[in-house]
C-alpha cells in the first residue's frame, strides 16, 4: 500500500504580505522537520499512529507554532492546551483538555486512549493521570515565549480573544491582529497496511477565559479517522468548527452520500462553514493513499511526504 503524511501548523490570514524571507525560511524548515519525524516512521513500517504522534510532538516542541512549547497566553497569563489522537482501524480516541506543564500533549492523548478506559480527560484530572503514567512534564519557563507575552499584553486587559488571524470580543466585534500569526498543529497519516489516522494540538486561543475549549479535542470536531472513510486534522477558529462538527461530517458526507475525500472537504469547509462565519482549514487522508488540503482562509501552513516520492511544503492560498 502507499503511505502518505500530512501536517499543518495553523491557517488564517497567511499572506505574502505578513511574511519576511526569514519567517518562510523558519516555517519551512519547521513543517519540513515535522515531516521528517513523521514520516521516518512510515518508511520503516510503522504505523500511522505512531508517524502521527511524531510530527505533532515535533511541531510542539517548537515555539512557532501554537502547541506544546508555543502556546499562548490565557486570560490569567497561563498556558493551557488540548489536544487529540484517533485511529481510524478500531475508532479509538484519546483527548485532554486544559493541561498545563504537559510537555507534549499529543503523547498525553495517546496514553489516555491506551491506558485510562476513557476517550476525554481535562484540567487537574488529566494532569494526575499523566503523573500516574509518567508523562514528561515541563516548567512554565519552558512554555514561556516572549512575542506569545507580548501578544497577550496587548489584549489582557480586554474582553478579546485573539486567533491567528483576528481577535473576538463577545459581541462579535474585531480587531486586526497585529502581525502574529500562529497555529494550532496537526497531522494525518496513511500506513502501508491501510490503516489511517489523526491527531491535533493547540494552545487555544490568546487571554481566553472560563476555561474555554476548541474544536481540535473534540473527537468528531476537529479530529476524526475512521478507515472507511478519511483521518482529519482542522484548524481555525474553533466555535464554528464545533457547531459544524466538521470533521465527521466529511467521514459522514463520504460514507452514506458516497462523496470523494476532496468533494467532502470542500463541500463542508468552502460551504457550510462558510454560511457559519466559520474560517480556517483542514488536512485529511483516506486508507488508499488519498490525500487534501482544504481551506476558506489565506493560506494555511502545511506539508505532505508520500511514498510515490511527492513532497510538498506550502503557506499561501
Amino acid at each position: 500500500m502507499p503511505f502518505t503524511l500530512l501536517i499543518h501548523g495553523g491557517a488564517g490570514k497567511i499572506t505574502p504580505a505578513i511574511m519576511n524571507k526569514q519567517q518562510e525560511a523558519a516555517y519551512s524548515a519547521a513543517l519540513k522537520e515535522g515531516l521528517d519525524s513523521g514520516y521516518s516512521i512510515l518508511q520503516k513500517g510503522g504505523t500511522s499512529l505512531d508517524a502521527v504522534v511524531a510530527a505533532i510532538s515535533c511541531m510542539e516542541n517548537d515555539p512557532l507554532f501554537n502547541a506544546g512549547r508555543g502556546s499562548v497566553f490565557t486570560k490569567k497569563g497561563l498556558n493551557e492546551m488540548d489536544a487529540a489522537l484517533m485511529d481510524g482501524s478500531n475508532l479509538a480516541a484519546g483527548a485532554v483538555a486544559n493541561v498545563r506543564n504537559i510537555k507534549n500533549p499529543i503523547v498525553l492523548a495517546r496514553e489516555i486512549m491506551l491506558h485510562s478506559g476513557h476517550v476525554f480527560l481535562s484540567g487537574n484530572g488529566a494532569s494526575e493521570f499523566a503523573l500516574s503514567q509518567g508523562i514528561e512534564m515541563a516548567p512554565d519557563e519552558y512554555f514561556f515565549n516572549q512575542a506569545r507575552y507580548d501578544q497577550w499584553l496587548e489584549i489582557r486587559h480586554t474582553n478579546f480573544t485573539q486567533l491567528d488571524h483576528k481577535a473576538d470580543n463577545l459581541k462579535g466585534e474585531t480587531l486586526p491582529n497585529p502581525g502574529h500569526k500562529f497555529g494550532t498543529v496537526g497531522a494525518v497519516a496513511c500506513d502501508e497496511y491501510g490503516n489511517i489516522a489523526a491527531g491535533t494540538s493547540t494552545g487555544g486561543m490568546t487571554n481566553k477565559r472560563f476555561g474555554r475549549i476548541g474544536d481540535s479535542p473534540v473527537i468528531g470536531a476537529g479530529t476524526y479517522a475512521n478507515n472507511a472513510t478519511c483521518a482529519i486534522s482542522c484548524t481555525g477558529h474553533g466555535e464554528p468548527f464545533l457547531r459544524a462538527v466538521v470533521a465527521h461530517d466529511i467521514s459522514c458526507l463520504m460514507e452514506y452520500k458516497g462523496l470523494s475525500l476532496q468533494d467532502a472537504c470542500a463541500t463542508v469547509i468552502k460551504d457550510k462553514l462558510v454560511k457559519i462565519g466559520g474560517e480556517g482549514g483542514l488536512i485529511a487522508v483516506d486508507a488508499k493513499g488519498n490525500y487534501d488540503f482544504c481551506f476558506n482562509s489565506a493560506g494555511m501552513y502545511r506539508g505532505m511526504r508520500n511514498s510515490e516520492g511527492k513532497e510538498l511544503v506550502a503557506f499561501y492560498g
